[in-house]
């Protein structure tokens, strides 16, 4: 497809914005099997847009159980080229209040039980994650946060741990020790699949709380998250319609091709039916 789609990341809630012209509503099945719901197909302010439930309609999938490979190939496959990852995140750092937005540029993966790669047995590949988000793309994405009136922050590290359980206060002082600027669930494993799938991505990420290293806030509880949440969706929604317009002006960047010259395994060793599953990715 030539048509350039932007694909959104984010909870449910995010597609019931004003403006969004619902057109279609899409179930896809992948070599990876399912991803987390339909996808949802609209337009806003004349450019298509592919929104996809990370953890479903009502919210039913854990952060380890998410299909991530299967979400990623299938906005890929859709058409999407940019993706927009919204997300709920623990701020590790004063300056980032409950409430507050972020847009990292770094992540750390400390994650133990998902599968985070495209290549598997049978096709071996590497690509670069230096820079695991899309400069350009972030640059346009906070533009759009600061046209939108959010209190929005440039770059900083995201820590992304397996969960579902919030960190443990000495789990938390360690990853202060380490300078994260947030922490979350979600968003490390799809920038992965992003850059290996030629997608540009970029996170928007939605403080709710301090993580529990501030001893002067109460812990983390779910229902703090739940609050200040739906009170970021809305604004998060209003980011998107004023990144729409920015996108033409989006700078150039490496991401379609970073997996241009990944794969190192012979291609006579490659199975013919991996090159059929994965022919949308690595051609």
């Amino acid at each position: 497809m030539s048509e350039k789609i932007l694909g959104v990341i984010g909870g449910s809630g995010l597609y019931q914005m004003k403006g969004l012209d619902i057109t279609d509503r899409q179930a896809f099945e992948t070599p990876y099997g399912s991803p987390s719901d339909e996808i949802i197909i609209g337009s806003l302010r004349g450019t298509k847009i592919a929104f996809l439930p990370r953890h479903g309609v009502g919210h039913f999938i854990t952060p380890s159980e998410i299909n991530f490979r299967a979400n990623i190939f299938a906005m890929k496959k859709i058409g999407v080229n940019k993706i927009i990852s919204v997300s709920a995140v623990g701020s590790m750092k004063e300056k980032y209040p409950p409430g507050h937005f972020v847009v990292p540029d770094q992540f750390i993966d400390y994650t133990t039980q998902r599968i985070s790669t495209f290549f598997t047995t049978g096709m071996v590949g590497h690509v670069s994650l230096a820079d695991p988000i899309c400069g350009a793309t972030a640059d346009v994405l906070f533009d759009a946060a600061e046209k939108a009136g959010a209190n929005v922050h440039k770059g900083g590290t995201y820590i992304c741990i397996e969960g579902p359980q919030f960190s443990t206060r000495a789990e938390s002082l360690v990853y202060r020790q380490w300078g994260v600027d947030v922490i979350g669930m979600t968003n490390v494993t799809e920038a992965k699949l992003a850059r290996e799938a030629g997608l540009c991505y970029s996170t928007l990420a939605l403080v709710t709380d301090f993580d529990c290293w501030h001893v002067e806030e109460e812990p983390v509880t779910l229902e703090a998250v739940l609050e200040i949440m739906h009170q970021n969706v809305e604004k998060a929604q209003q980011v998107i319609n004023e990144l729409v317009p920015l996108l033409e002006k989006v700078g150039s960047c490496c991401c379609a091709d970073a997996a241009k010259q990944a794969v190192v395994t012979d291609p006579k060793k490659i199975p013919e039916k991996l090159k059929n599953d994965l022919s949308i990715l690595f051609g």
